[in-house]
């Protein structure tokens, strides 16, 4: 795709804003919007061009989305003040989303779209804010052959780790929750070990450095060791939006007669989580840290309380 095409984008959160920075400082024209105008202006300076309404988006080539919710994404697109109720007769060739929504949602959104002559790609990503501007994001996409094949240079520019085309529909939204599935039982799971070793004596960065050299490390373990060594909980995904992607996939298991015990005991235990939440001063805001705050919610449970180790470990994510 050529770097004259127009681009929209949408959601400058945690994830937006870095995807989109990529975009521009590869070249591209970038038009933006989001819900607080503030949060984007400073892509301004590198070329962005910040609108006040969706519907200056309509006139754009493509447009990519990543917001929180499948009920956030129907506003956005068809809202009274969405991209669809300003177009004027245009309308995007493409819709990218990159977000993480149920099945049943991203296929409504797909029928309307396509109603209107659009082509839909469900594009979610895995990693991080970090990962991203390590270059080590990936993608998985889904929707019509051709439209995928025609934005996946503009998707390999924020995700260079690669882009996994794997089907028609909604195939790679089935693929984004089955990873978040699995990384709340790898969190878990995780926390669970190295709080058993912790207790037994073991200093937390000598045992994740150990686990992230060995056969089981993986980006993953690296990039949250950090985190568990020196309980720095800075957000790269809260906990409600995990427990909402473990509830998808309990749901599409029970859809499909999977059973999905491990990961039904994983809920279980985020769960816990949100109680202990209600005994800090600022419950909102406790909820507001990254879903490895879930270490605390475990250590109470074990009879243990963290205290940072204040060692410098790397996230493995230093070029």
């Amino acid at each position: 795709m050529s770097k004259t095409q127009k681009i929209g984008w949408i959601g400058m959160g945690r994830m937006g804003f870095p995807m989109a920075e990529r975009l521009l400082k590869a070249g591209y024209d970038v038009s933006i919007w989001n819900r607080t105008r503030a949060k984007a202006e400073p892509l301004a300076k590198i070329g962005g061009k910040v609108v006040d309404k969706l519907a200056d988006l309509a006139g754009v080539d493509v447009v990519f989305s990543i917001v929180s919710t499948g009920k956030d994404l129907k506003e956005v697109y068809f809202g009274k003040n969405g991209v669809i109720a300003g177009r004027n007769g245009k309308l995007p060739k493409i819709f990218v989303d990159c977000s993480t929504i149920a099945v049943e949602e991203s296929a409504e959104i797909r029928k309307r779209l396509k109603e209107r002559g659009a082509d839909f790609v469900a594009a979610p990503v895995s990693g991080n804010a970090k990962v991203i501007k390590a270059g080590r994001l990936s993608s998985v996409v889904s929707g019509p052959e051709a439209a995928c094949k025609m934005v996946t240079p503009l998707i390999e520019v924020f995700a260079p780790q690669g882009v996994s085309f794997v089907g028609d529909g909604e195939l790679a939204r089935v693929c984004k929750i089955a990873h978040n599935v699995m990384l709340g039982v790898v969190i878990e799971n995780l926390i669970e070990i190295t709080l058993l070793a912790n207790k037994m004596g073991v200093p937390r960065h000598a045992f994740l450095a150990f686990m992230n050299n060995s056969v089981m490390g993986s980006m993953f373990t690296r990039y949250k060791t950090p985190a568990l060594v020196n309980l720095d909980w800075t957000t790269t995904f809260t906990p409600e939006l995990l427990r909402k992607d473990l509830d998808l996939g309990l749901e599409l298991g029970r859809e499909f007669d999977v059973p999905m015990p491990v990961t039904a005991a994983t809920r279980e235990v985020l769960q816990s989580h949100f109680g202990t939440a209600m005994l800090q001063k600022n419950p909102d805001e406790y909820l507001q840290k990254d879903f490895a705050a879930l270490a605390e919610t475990m250590a109470l449970a074990s009879g243990m309380k963290l205290t940072p180790e204040n060692k410098n470990v790397s996230t493995g994510l230093e070029s």
